[in-house]
């Protein structure tokens, strides 16, 4: 029984070689031979084939030099409007500065407005004072000629009346104080009124200053 299943190798192995031999798929026959086309051979069919070969070529060439052309305008495009938008923004920048420059001015405009808008309040209180100065004035004129004119009447009369002259030289006297209080109280009231005319000329100053730094502000607004 050990022996029977090795009994007779070479039969083992025969069947193990015709296992191992290929098998041909190849049917076709031996002298079948491939042939390609024949519009493959005609020289027409290559030199037209060559032509649109560098017909293409051409036009890829073409299309290739105008996408690069396109890409550069592209750029400078690109680069005009970086160059633009830099513009833009220093426009901007001397904009806001010129915004605050005329800010500037218009706040000094409008101190120098307000500024002269005092001075001629002063100025119209000053005037009114020296209008108030001059009636003063006047009627201490006024009286001092009249009493000019009673001590002229009482040196007549007491020229007349030789017999009142005490009494006339009393008036007279009494008149010549009183002249002399109002010869003072012109002078005094001549002393403020030509101070206030001086003040009034250096308010005016003031005023006409004021005016033209107002029309100087108002040019360089203009300009800006």
């Amino acid at each position: 029984m050990p022996d029977s299943p090795n009994s007779n190798p070479a039969k083992t192995a025969e069947p193990a070689a015709s296992s191992a031999k290929p098998v041909s798929r190849d049917t076709r026959p031996a002298d079948v031979v491939v042939h390609g086309p024949s519009w493959a051979k005609n020289p027409v069919f290559a030199i037209a084939l060559c032509v649109l070969s560098a017909v293409l070529l051409v036009v890829v060439l073409v299309f290739w030099s105008k996408l690069g052309d396109r890409d550069n305008t592209i750029v400078q495009n690109k680069n005009r409007l970086d160059q633009a938008q830099a513009a833009v923004l220093v426009l901007q920048t001397q904009v806001a500065e010129a915004k605050g420059s005329v800010a500037r001015i218009q706040k000094r405009m409008d101190e120098a407005k307000a500024e002269s808008s005092q001075h001629q309040v002063e100025l119209d209180k000053v005037k009114a004072g020296d209008v108030e100065l001059q009636t003063d004035l006047d009627k201490t004129r006024t009286v001092s000629t009249d009493f000019q004119t009673q001590m002229e009447n009482a040196k007549i009369v007491s020229i007349k009346h030789q017999g009142e002259v005490e009494i006339a030289e009393t008036q007279t006297s009494v008149m010549q104080a009183q002249l002399k209080n109002a010869t003072s109280d012109t002078i005094r009231l001549q002393a403020q009124l030509d101070e206030s005319r001086a003040l009034a000329t250096d308010l005016q100053a003031k005023l006409v200053a004021a005016e033209e730094m107002i029309a100087r502000l108002q040019k360089l607004t203009a300009k800006t």
